[in-house]
């Protein structure tokens, strides 16, 4: 499953919370298997709503959801 070109509000997130590397090692394990320990992809709750999470680092999450064969993060936040 491949990730959608990020906005770039979530881009300039990631610049300023020094993320940019953890991200790209997120994304090549997340497009190469969703499933991967790390990642620690969860469905969140509600379940009706699609919204999943996959970890960056220990602090920091992304938010997405799946359209088709994509999937669109639209937030990182802050785990705690």
């Amino acid at each position: 499953m491949k990730i959608k070109i990020l906005r770039q509000d979530i881009t300039d997130y990631l610049s300023v919370h020094k993320l940019d590397k953890k991200w790209v090692k997120a994304v090549l394990l997340f497009e190469m298997n969703i499933r991967h320990r790390s990642l620690n992809v969860e469905l969140l709750e509600p379940h009706w709503r699609g919204i999943y999470s996959f970890r960056i680092d220990k602090k920091y999450r992304a938010l997405f959801f799946i359209d088709g064969d994509m999937a669109e993060v639209f937030q990182i936040t802050n785990h705690y």
